[in-house]
């Protein structure tokens, strides 16, 4: 089907193209120069001293658990309003994920004091997800963990550029926690296809990293062809997760333009909170991050209905005029391989369970304008009209 407003879209420059096409010529594809550039430019941004290109954001987390040496028998706290990765990652180590609640309708972001709850002498760390790009209160997370024994590695998937309140003011998403992960999906802030970085401080977590993601090798194929050696030992289990130079171009372009583009879908957000203000102050619906209108990244736009039984009518009504929409998300404790697999059940997380019932993800990017948005906003007020 043909959006006529989709959901999300790709910045894609003649720039871009022709970057790409310079990679194309050069006949090196797999993870080499751009890919060092990339890694460089993204650790300076993020303010950190490492940062790493992988296959995925998926891959990202993966690593930074291996990193952190998560084994089975250890617990992982994260939140169950996510994609299904940030769970997923704990299960690959072995180990147990621990899904605690959010604060609720106005912030998504997991609760510091349910992960207080949560704590047994089990628990290795926590992944917290900056829901939607809005920055995790660091300050309350910190307050509830033992950082002798327990890290933070933060899916950052929705938030490069974001930047954090309270101690951590103005620092960006990313060098908040211990490690920080990230996706270049399509529909991301910064979007490729696919791709992801890590960050950290850590130059022992960048190392360990660094070898986890080319097979556990002791030098890289671009070494090799670079003359810095002729052959590799395999000094650890590793896997192939690396990022390749078409990926990491692409991303380099966008970068630069990450901050012009994030503060085009501030005003972008800021409009569609002023033109639903009317149904929010009725009781329809609810505008979750409202009053946090600095420092996040706005990746995607929430609303949340205060009937849930009109959802799906809503959306089939946006559909008709052709308006892409989304859930963020259906809570993973509830998909059945969970359920089935690890036996959760509905009533866990209350305020997890009620939000996503209730959720519904309007289209945000950088290349709409604010005509689109006041016909989304129009198409919205028409339904309930």
């Amino acid at each position: 089907m043909s959006w006529k407003y989709p959901l999300s879209d790709i910045d894609i420059t003649e720039s871009d193209l022709e970057a790409l096409m310079e990679v194309a010529r050069s006949k090196w594809f797999s993870l080499g120069p751009k890919t060092s550039e990339l890694e460089s430019s993204f650790a300076q941004y993020c303010g950190v001293k490492h940062a790493l290109g992988v296959s995925s954001g998926t891959a990202a987390l993966h690593l930074a658990l291996m990193a952190m040496g998560v084994e089975p028998g250890d617990e992982v706290i994260v939140p169950s309003l996510t994609f299904a990765a940030t769970s997923n990652v704990v299960l690959y180590c072995g180990a147990t994920p621990v899904f605690v609640d959010i604060l609720g309708p106005e912030d998504l972001n997991m609760d510091p004091n349910e992960v207080a709850r949560h704590i047994t002498p089990k628990t290795k760390g926590v992944i917290l997800v900056h829901y939607g790009g809005y920055p995790v209160d660091m300050d309350g997370l910190e307050s509830v963990l033992d950082r002798e024994k327990h890290f933070i590695v933060e899916d950052a998937a929705h938030a490069p550029g974001a930047t954090a309140n309270g101690k951590k003011a103005g620092k960006r998403a990313g060098s908040l926690g211990d490690i920080g992960c990230f996706s270049l999906f399509a529909n991301k802030n910064i979007a490729v296809g696919e791709g992801g970085l890590l960050t950290t401080d850590d130059p022992d977590i960048a190392e360990t990293v660094r070898l986890l993601r080319c097979h556990g090798m002791s030098s890289q194929t671009w070494d090799r062809h670079s003359g810095r050696g002729f052959t590799y030992d395999i000094v650890n289990l590793g896997h192939n997760y690396r990022i390749n130079e078409m990926e990491s171009v692409l991303a380099l372009g966008q970068l630069d333009r990450l901050d012009a583009n994030n503060a085009k879908r501030k005003e972008l957000t800021l409009r569609y909170w002023s033109n639903l203000e009317g149904l929010a102050n009725i009781d329809i619906l609810s505008l979750p991050f409202r009053d946090r209108p600095d420092g996040g990244s706005f990746h995607i736009l929430p609303i949340l209905l205060k009937d849930p039984e009109v959802r799906v009518p809503l959306l089939e009504h946006l559909k008709e005029r052709g308006i892409q929409t989304s859930i963020h998300y259906r809570p993973v404790h509830l998909m059945s391989y969970y359920r089935e697999s690890h036996g959760h059940q509905v009533g866990e997380l209350p305020k997890t369970e009620d939000v996503a019932g209730r959720e519904v993800t309007l289209p945000l990017h950088s290349l709409m304008s604010e005509a689109d948005v006041d016909q989304i906003c129009t198409a919205v007020k028409d339904f309930f009209a």
